[in-house]
């Protein structure tokens, strides 16, 4: 993975494991959440793969392969989509934009080679062509409310969300970019804000047998009124007839703890203590400028809503995110 240049701007910590090759912050961890939650600065995601597919079919093409309906997606209209195992299982998740001509997509880091694979595989006889553009581009994020001009044209794409602007712009211009932009914010900053906003990420919110369903991308990710695509039947199956056997959690951790709880930390009944029965695992905690120590984390279904849970060694309230 190439490192981001703007790994040499003043304070930049790097970040670890997946988000390797980017800032975990720049030395003012709540400042830089101040900055995004009041739209100012933005967040360097170049260690994002960007895919890219062109030709005349290629919304017709992708509208049969993922969970959105995508066959008269207008130009500049961001979406979000999932591609999902034979049994319903989550495997990749794109962040989608089409600027007319191209329908550009960047994808969690590391993950675009096995996208790209799967993809040729379904080509068949359609003209459609799909290309890893990751060296050629790089993702940024200006948060929502920011007065940030970006020109728009082939080569500098946006995706306008609620949350904020994604830019897919030329890599060699992230430097111009931060020095017009900052100031800079990590990734840090980027997840705690991600949680408290409830919103998934692949890799961190799902495991081997995770549904859309458990996440609350039913809606966002997945559109129930379009024809077949892998996993359809599952979908459905527990949309009309079911529910989900686990679900997101949203967690105020107790701010008395020096630690956060890791990844895949067991969550249990506060009422039976530390060697109680799993009923699910945190997701990702952070430490957020006002909330101070929050989580997500999937549960069982059945866990009551209103039980207080313990993630890990740490006592923590649950608000629902996805109902039971």
């Amino acid at each position: 993975m190439t490192s981001s240049p703007l790994l040499h701007l003043p304070g930049a910590v790097p970040a670890e494991g997946r988000d390797e090759g980017v800032a975990a912050h720049y030395g003012e961890l709540y400042g830089e959440q101040r900055a995004l939650a009041e739209g100012r600065g933005f967040v360097d995601l170049s260690h994002r793969g960007v895919v890219t597919v062109s030709g005349p079919e290629r919304l017709s093409w992708l509208h049969l392969l993922l969970t959105q309906h995508l066959t008269e997606l207008p130009a500049g209209q961001a979406t979000e989509a999932l591609i999902l195992s034979a049994n319903g299982h989550i495997e990749h998740a794109l962040y989608l934009v089409d600027d007319g001509e191209t329908t550009w997509a960047h994808v969690e880091p590391g993950t675009q080679a096995e996208l790209i694979a799967y993809l040729e595989s379904m080509k068949f006889f359609y003209r459609v062509e799909v290309a890893d553009r990751t060296e050629e581009f790089a993702v940024v994020h200006l948060p929502a409310g920011s007065i940030a001009e970006v020109t728009q044209d082939k080569e500098h794409v946006v995706r306008e969300t609620a949350y904020g602007r994604d830019v897919f712009l030329p890599r060699g211009e992230l430097e111009s970019f931060a020095a017009a932009h900052g100031p800079a914010a990590g990734l840090l900053a980027y997840e705690a804000l991600r949680v408290e906003a409830h919103r998934p990420r692949l890799g961190q919110e799902t495991d081997h047998r995770t549904i859309p369903h458990e996440l609350g991308w039913i809606g966002t990710a997945v559109h129930l009124q379009k024809g077949c695509y892998r996993g359809q039947e599952t979908v459905a199956r527990v949309h009309n007839l079911g529910k989900p056997p686990r679900r997101l959690v949203f967690l105020h951790l107790d701010g008395s703890e020096v630690l956060l709880p890791a990844h895949g930390t067991p969550v249990r009944l506060a009422s039976d203590g530390e060697e109680g029965r799993q009923l699910g695992f945190v997701t990702t905690a952070v430490r957020h400028h006002e909330l101070g120590p929050i989580a997500l984390a999937l549960v069982k279904r059945n866990v009551p809503v209103d039980a207080p849970l313990l993630a890990g060694k740490t006592a923590a309230a649950q608000e629902v995110v996805v109902a039971p």
